[in-house]
């Protein structure tokens, strides 16, 4: 993948990554954004649990050929939101439409993480009708999400892009240094803002142009490594 050419007209990226500054990662975004230029990565969105100040300090450290975008994971009441293109931290626990009028209010994109991943907090884990009201609100859906490790969920995830007229996008949803960049979509280019990657998302024909890989190995791994997760996000709330 490193020896892809970084060129203008087509992107590969990997819309969703957590670094240190998420509860449950430990990536040092430097690290990170290195390893997503090794593997050929031209946009990477970091997308910490609630925060946006990693990403800010990490996009006026991009290294040359990557293109940092400033997102947020944000658990809304109706669900996991992803926000894109966004300068300021946008709160949890709203009900997910007006999370998504925030986002939007900053000029962002608004997107659905592993929609059907019942292991999360996932927009369909109480009922396929939050999702239904979200869907025409989104910009877009992760069609595959490569930390959903079993199941049909992205399966569903991009019948369900499909069928809504939504674009569908592959992230890696990396938690680790490992994670970065096993999963990206290719979209046309050049993507400079959030007007350009909306205009690149809408040339998408369904999942048509989402590229994803995943190892099995890697797959099997995730529920262990997010146990793990949850009891250090535990002990860090203990502690504060």
């Amino acid at each position: 993948m490193g020896d892809r050419p970084l060129t203008s007209d087509r992107c590969f990226a990997d819309l969703h990554c957590h670094t240190n500054r998420s509860f449950d990662s430990l990536s040092d975004p430097v690290a990170a954004m290195q390893r997503a230029v090794e593997r050929g990565i031209t946009h990477l969105a970091i997308t910490d649990h609630e925060h946006v100040d990693g990403a800010l300090h990490a996009r006026e450290r991009a290294p040359e050929g990557l293109t940092v975008i400033v997102g947020e994971e944000i658990r809304s009441a109706d669900g996991d939101l992803i926000a894109l293109f966004i300068e300021e931290r946008v709160p949890p626990g709203l009900p997910g439409p007006e999370t998504i009028e925030r986002i939007h209010a900053q000029g962002g994109l608004a997107g659905v993480p592993h929609p059907f991943d019942r292991f999360r907090g996932s927009a369909a884990k109480e009922g396929a009708e939050r999702l239904e009201r979200l869907a025409p609100l989104v910009d877009y859906i992760e069609a595959f999400n490569a930390r959903v490790p079993f199941g049909d969920a992205n399966i569903r995830a991009a019948e369900f892009a499909h069928a809504h007229g939504v674009p569908g996008v592959a992230s890696s949803d990396a938690h680790t240094l490992l994670e970065v960049g096993v999963a990206y979509t290719v979209l046309p280019g050049p993507i400079t803002c959030a007007e350009d990657l909306r205009r690149a998302l809408a040339q998408l024909e369904g999942s048509a142009l989402v590229t994803q890989h995943s190892s099995r190995l890697l797959r099997g791994f995730m529920p262990i490594a997010k146990t793990v997760q949850r009891l250090r996000g535990n002990r860090r709330e203990a502690l504060t």
